[in-house]
């Protein structure tokens, strides 16, 4: 059963990394990479910031940090120091596909090949975290909607630089989203104390007629999008 997921994992992930071009491999190269998305990161706290007060601001941000920070640590240093998953790219990658290494048949982009071990994928989880997390304390379908389309665009920029099988980023999601919830338990037991009860409900209820608020976060993400496309046209 695990030898017939593994090949069916392989055979995914050279179909999905062999369609590629010189243009999608510029725009990837920049969906990938954290420092793109700064201003993206910006524009949400700039929504978090408007949506609630002060102190639940200051506590949903600090939930916000700690959802990814387990997500990262749980993926990144106990799952794969425990598994011991070889990413496709790595030399030492022991798969062989027609007695070629597998390492040697992925399209690599600026022969990036990341670390050792790719299982999960520490972008997946963090991204679906992130989208997670936003979901549970924002509730809006747009920053959500938004959220999740920029997580799974994300975390397929890994299979397209052949630095993570499809397995990775789907085992990767599940952490952070699992993760995201039972943080969440957290965040709204405290919210729905004394001390947060009455602002919190009050946010909540406007936050459904919040869209307005929220367009900057869309457009950020629109615009970040539009500038990368351009920058991988010419």
């Amino acid at each position: 059963m695990l030898e017939t997921l593994q090949q069916l994992d392989t055979d995914f992930l050279l179909f999905l990394n062999s369609i590629h071009s010189p243009f999608w491999d510029d725009f990837m190269w920049l969906i990938t990479a954290k420092l793109t998305w700064v201003p993206m990161y910006v524009a949400l706290l700039y929504v978090v910031w408007k949506t609630f007060n002060l102190h639940t601001f200051i506590l949903s941000v600090a939930t916000i940090v700690l959802v990814i920070v387990f997500a990262d640590q749980v993926c990144g240093s106990l799952i794969r120091s425990l598994v011991e998953r070889w990413r496709p790219s790595n030399p030492n990658n022991p798969t062989e596909v027609n007695g070629i290494p597998i390492s040697d048949c992925v399209h690599l982009l600026h022969d990036k090949r990341g670390g050792r071990y790719g299982f999960p994928s520490c972008h997946a989880a963090n991204s679906f975290a992130l989208a997670c997390i936003v979901l549970f304390i924002l509730r809006n379908k747009m920053v959500t909607f938004t959220l999740f389309l920029w997580a799974t665009l994300h975390s397929y920029s890994r299979v397209y630089m052949g630095v993570h099988y499809p397995g990775d980023l789907i085992v990767g999601a599940l952490v952070g989203a699992l993760g995201a919830y039972l943080i969440y338990l957290l965040y709204r037991k405290i919210c729905l104390s004394e001390k947060f009860k009455h602002h919190f409900e009050i946010n909540r209820k406007e936050i459904q007629k919040g869209d307005n608020r929220a367009m900057c976060f869309i457009y950020t993400f629109l615009l970040t999008v539009l500038v990368i496309s351009v920058y991988s046209l010419v």
